[in-house]
């Protein structure tokens, strides 16, 4: 990272992906060409993320044939301009991570997986998660991805004073 004073660790950067809307999956086919989807993952621990898609496309192709994946989220993005300089700036926070993803076909985790992003995206509404997943349990994959490293964040902010942080 070339500004080391906007890095911030693993749990910073934890708490930065939980925040964002979606993070981007990005993976690349057999042929080298990258292939990127903003997706809804949920995080069980500080390794595991999961999400949910159809049984058959594009993104499930790629991952059996290469299972390496790249996240990035963004849970802040802010055009602003400079308080000390005007410079027209943005202010942000981001993370990135690195895992290997797997197609999960075991139904107690699958089950799991589809209540982790269901309470992180829709908890008032938990009521209906068993007949939800009882309707569609046979229509929906899950994968799994195990990061491979620690994630890391970056973010650019300034402080009352407009001194960045």
């Amino acid at each position: 990272m070339r500004k080391k004073s906007r890095e911030m660790d693993a749990v910073w950067a934890l708490e930065a992906m939980d925040k964002a809307p979606y993070m981007t999956v990005s993976m690349t086919d057999l042929d080298g060409m990258p292939y990127s989807v903003p997706l809804s993952l949920a995080r069980t621990d500080e390794k595991t993320f999961y999400f949910h898609c159809a049984t058959e496309g594009k993104k499930l192709d790629i991952l059996r044939q290469n299972p390496c994946v790249c996240l990035t989220a963004v849970c802040k993005c802010k055009p602003t301009v400079g308080p000390k300089d005007g410079s027209f700036t943005l202010e942000y926070k981001s993370a990135i991570a690195f895992g290997k993803a797997e197609i999960i076909t075991d139904e107690e985790e699958k089950t799991k997986a589809l209540r982790a992003i269901c309470q992180r995206f829709l908890p008032n509404h938990m009521d209906a998660f068993d007949a939800a997943v009882k309707r569609s349990m046979s229509r929906t994959a899950i994968v799994r991805i195990i990061l491979t490293e620690p994630p890391v964040g970056k973010r650019k902010e300034y402080n009352a004073n407009g001194d960045e942080r």
